[in-house]
């Protein structure tokens, strides 16, 4: 299973980028908001992936940051939203958007996504206010590779790797990580985090 891509970017489409790594170039879907964010082809990128196993395919979806990862992941907790558009929702709207959208209900901004109509929305915020709640997550880091995230957003990225790494399912422990930030505050720090999500995930 491929998590991470580190290479080249060979070029980029509309809906996908080329990573070569050793000579193999990948294809990677990705959001709007990351292919904007990627640099000049033939320059260093580093992507987190997701991938999806079909019977008829294999695609991996890239994005700058775990945050924007673990989005996606959730996103698809929610009946009738797949890949096609959790990536739509994460093009119109960067995470700290959707958090602020799904916490106050706000249905407008999320009908603003392509393929969102008035139920999804009401659907979206339903099943998720609960696990996002507040939150404000940070900006997503530069796709080449820049220095790591600081503050409460680097924060909840590195809790929620190292629960996944726990063997706790992405969409699960993004809900514990984003509950325990919640109740800690932004200040908190990564040990905290962990403990206090493993304690959300043990309810």
């Amino acid at each position: 299973m491929i998590a991470k891509l580190s290479g080249l970017l060979d070029s980029v489409a509309e809906t996908f980028c080329i990573v070569d790594v050793g000579g193999v170039g990948y294809q990677v879907f990705c959001s709007a908001r990351t292919l904007r964010a990627l640099p000049r082809p033939g320059e260093a990128v580093k992507l987190h992936v997701e991938t999806h196993v079909r019977e008829d395919h294999i695609h991996l979806y890239g994005f700058v940051s775990e945050t924007e990862r673990g989005w996606f992941t959730l996103l698809q907790t929610v009946q009738g939203v797949g890949s096609r558009v959790a990536l739509a929702i994460l093009s119109a709207l960067s995470p700290d958007e959707l958090a602020s959208a799904i916490a106050s209900g706000d249905k407008a901004m999320l009908n603003r996504c392509d393929g969102v109509g008035p139920k999804l929305a009401a659907r979206l915020i339903t099943e998720l206010k609960d696990k996002v709640g507040g939150i404000a997550f940070a900006a997503p880091a530069p796709a080449a590779g820049a220095p790591a995230e600081t503050g409460g957003g680097g924060a909840v990225a590195d809790a929620l790797s190292a629960l996944v790494n726990l063997g706790y399912k992405r969409a699960e422990a993004f809900g514990a990580v984003t509950a325990a930030a919640r109740s800690l505050g932004d200040k908190a720090d990564v040990s905290a985090l962990i403990r206090a999500g493993l304690k959300e995930l043990a309810r």
